[in-house]
């Protein structure tokens, strides 16, 4: 479904429909919090441009309403299901485009090289990607020509699984690249492209960048294939042979999953391939995209910034004393963790009876998992201390508590962290992402600023119990840690400053654009 906000934005072919296209992969507007948050930050914050949204969620189903009202400057929205692609087709005989498919094989080829696919290549395969003559979703599903390259590619790579395993993962994985070269085709013209994770989003801004020379910005909060990993490792979807006879079967259930990581760890690389500047959010991240085959001359780190005088205000409202309430302000799913959050209260509430443990976030994410750590409160003898308060106006919930929590398996930089500093409040939270840095600092003159919090082990509630009840028990340590947090977030991590640099990057790609365009007679 596609969506022109403003009609007059766009009166000919060639007029871009807006400045920006947002290629966004399962967040916003559709989904609260983390990513979104920052996606209706920028969009708001820079009204100066204009903004293209295209939307790639999962099933339709699993998504509700908008969570955010759009802002004005954004012109255009689509949105589009990867897994809903029912196209029902009778199967008949054809041949397949052989040199069509042999395009796509010499791409496959140079994927095994590791090195840098060739632009020429890359091209050949996206502008017939879908298309007669080249690659049809139909040839793919039953030409010769496709039989013929699973075949071959079986045979050569794989010995472990069985065929029909690994013939129906590789029909799967690839069926929503037909949808993603159909909307790059359709897509009303814009004048830069801008995707916020790797993945299907990042496929999708790669393949419009080479179809239309489009420069091209990649932001990754947390690093895409990292996440799909660990997602990928839980995956009940990927099936589990029972073990009957011998242990030969877990081999050809880790091959299926390493095949799925091997193919996000492929579009990853072909993303950052196309795309300058790719841009993390902390050292730490931009380092792994290095390892991960971007080239660091086109890495650059810029870090999330919040609206410190609306977030300042809120500090005159806590109370004299250190509450007893420690927050965890997130969606509850597995990678935050809940259910160490809540063993954690368990033993921290054996030493003060009186703690409180507050689950504020959105539910209907997992609904299973939220029903297993509701259950584990109960369990637990928690009812009275933990308490699940769904969605909230986090500004309305920050002065009440007397530690942010974050027992997340993966994180990239929290803006909860900003935000509790902005209000008065420490952190603890697991060693992920850039925690440790807005913990502790990131360079001397950061660090001399003093530790504005702690920071503990992933799935530890034993140290997570230690360190909170080192900060709430102790109110000289507990005032040091909020003092540095406030001056950390001040000096380092303000909006003003991101803005400024997205306005940089922005600016310096719509020179380029519009250069690139008037050479094809275009005027912007």
């Amino acid at each position: 479904m596609a969506t022109n906000l403003n009609p007059s934005s766009q009166t000919d072919n060639h007029k871009p429909v807006a400045d920006i296209g947002l290629m966004l992969e399962g967040t916003y507007p559709y989904v609260r919090g983390g990513v979104s948050s920052w996606v209706h930050q920028i969009i708001s914050g820079l009204p100066q441009y204009t903004f293209a949204l295209v939307f790639l969620g999962g099933q339709k189903e699993n998504y509700g309403k908008m969570m955010y009202q759009l802002p004005a400057n954004v012109t255009h929205i689509q949105e589009h299901y990867l897994m809903d692609l029912h196209h029902h087709h009778q199967p008949a005989p054809m041949a397949g485009n052989p040199q069509a498919f042999a395009a796509m094989k010499a791409m496959h080829s140079q994927f095994k090289t590791g090195e840098h696919v060739d632009i020429e290549v890359m091209k050949n395969v996206f502008f017939e990607l879908g298309k007669t003559g080249g690659v049809t979703r139909e040839s793919f599903l039953y030409s010769e020509q496709a039989w013929s390259i699973i075949s071959e590619f079986y045979d050569k790579y794989c010995t472990e699984p069985s065929f029909i395993d690994y013939f129906w993962s590789i029909r799967t994985m690839h069926a929503p690249l037909f949808l993603l070269a159909d909307i790059a085709r359709n897509l009303p013209p814009v004048r830069i492209v801008h995707s916020v994770s790797t993945g299907y989003a990042g496929l999708q801004g790669t393949i419009i960048s080479q179809l239309y020379n489009y420069p091209y910005i990649l932001t990754e909060h947390g690093i895409y294939t990292k996440e799909r990993k660990i997602d990928l490792a839980q995956a009940n979807w990927i099936h589990d042979p029972e073990d009957e006879v011998s242990g030969t079967l877990q081999a050809e259930v880790g091959y299926i999953r390493q095949l799925w990581i091997r193919f996000f760890e492929l579009i990853g690389k072909l993303t950052y391939q196309s795309a300058e500047p790719i841009i993390s959010l902390y050292e730490g991240n931009r380092q792994r995209q290095i390892d991960d085959g971007a080239l660091a001359a086109k890495t650059q780190v810029i870090p999330n910034g919040i609206a410190l005088e609306k977030l300042s205000a809120l500090y005159p409202k806590r109370q004299s004393g250190v509450p007893k309430i420690l927050g965890l302000i997130g969606r509850v799913v597995p990678i935050k963790d809940i259910k160490t959050y809540i063993r954690m209260m368990r033993i921290i509430c054996n030493q003060l009876p009186e703690a409180e443990g507050w689950i504020v976030g959105p539910e209907e994410e997992d609904p299973e998992y939220v029903e297993e750590c509701k259950e584990m409160v109960a369990g637990l003898d928690l009812t009275d201390n933990v308490k699940f308060l769904g969605f909230q106006n986090v500004a309305d919930i920050l002065p009440q508590l007397g530690l942010m929590v974050l027992t997340s398996i993966s994180e990239a930089l929290p803006l909860v962290i900003l935000e509790a500093y902005a209000s008065g409040l420490p952190c603890l939270a697991t060693n992920v992402g850039a925690c440790s840095e807005l913990i502790y600092g990131v360079n001397d003159e950061d660090k001399a600023l003093g530790a504005s919090g702690v920071v503990v082990p992933i799935a530890d509630p034993e140290a997570a119990a230690k360190g909170a009840l080192t900060l709430l028990t102790d109110d000289h340590a507990w005032h040091q840690a909020q003092q540095a947090g406030l001056q950390r977030v001040k000096k380092y991590y303000t909006q003003k400053i991101m803005f400024d640099a997205y306005q940089k990057i922005y600016d310096t790609a719509l020179v380029e654009s519009d250069r690139r365009l008037k050479t094809q007679g275009i005027n912007v």
